[in-house]
């Protein structure tokens, strides 16, 4: 009698890997609202966090840039000219984190049954973006109290997150791949999330940087971001860079493709790594 062994693998096919996506929704939002239950629900703070972090954040660097370093603010209320900052920086921050130990948190989910891996790291970003939103509501208020009223450039916020999304998503990809095949590469996270607040310009303006190193810093593809969107909600009080903004675009396309297609090509391997 023979003994046949059944392999499944995940679509190779870009075409069928959409519908093989599709098909596996109802998955999708199970986990997807797991993780708030996880995040709202089951922890002491619970939604008070997701307020507490970016105003306790935008105190702090309101303190030390704005009274202690006189960074120019252009006229702006610090605090609204970090909380502008904030809003990106928190749901690029928060992507990055939970979906990088999220393949090893899904161990024992991963080796028993098949599914498109990607829709793990890909759920983060629905509980990010209910911390946007919350966040959000704390920044309109905040807006109140000084009086400042918005551009109609607002309007481009939805834009604006879809490439935060994008970038935030490429890397998370790839650094939960990185995280499976290097258990230690999960220590670094907090460390590279870290050191990124202090390199992008969420406490201060980058209009700080000297001309001749602005296309350089826009590099970092979260500049031209959080440029963006403090462009969208201060207007004209704030200049963007037009040149770094648009090779940020070209960045966060590049990350995501990165990302995406390293974690398609290792993702066959997850089963019996984890």
């Amino acid at each position: 009698m023979k003994n046949f062994d059944i392999l499944i693998e995940p679509e190779k096919s870009i075409k069928n890997f959409w519908k093989e996506l599709y098909a596996y929704r109802e998955l999708f939002l199970f986990l997807a609202w797991r993780d708030i239950l996880v995040r709202y629900k089951q922890t002491v703070i619970g939604i008070a966090w997701s307020v507490l972090r970016p105003l306790l954040t935008m105190v702090v660097f309101t303190i030390v840039f704005g009274k202690l370093a006189k960074m120019p603010s252009a006229g702006i209320p610090y605090p609204i000219l970090v909380f502008s900052a904030m809003l990106p920086w928190q749901f690029f921050s928060n992507i990055i984190s939970e979906s990088g130990n999220s393949l090893i948190s899904n161990s024992n989910m991963i080796s028993k049954v098949y599914f498109p891996r990607i829709i793990i790291p890909t759920t983060s970003m629905i509980v990010s973006l209910i911390d946007f939103f919350i966040s959000s509501l704390i920044f309109i208020l905040i807006m109140l109290f000084y009086k400042f009223i918005p551009t109609i450039y607002v309007l481009l916020i939805p834009f604006l997150l879809i490439h935060a999304i994008i970038t935030s998503l490429g890397i998370g990809y790839l650094v939960s791949a990185l995280s499976v095949k290097y258990r230690d590469f999960r220590y670094v996270i907090p460390f590279m999330v870290q050191f990124g607040l202090y390199i992008s310009p969420v406490g201060f303006s980058s209009s700080v940087i000297p001309g001749k190193w602005r296309l350089i810093y826009s590099l970092n593809p979260m500049v031209g971001i959080i440029d963006g969107f403090r462009w969208a909600i201060l207007g004209d009080k704030f200049h963007i860079y037009v040149p770094g903004f648009i090779l940020s675009i070209g960045i966060s396309i590049s990350i995501f493709i990165i990302g995406f297609v390293y974690f398609r090509k290792t993702e066959k391997e997850f089963a019996d790594v984890i």
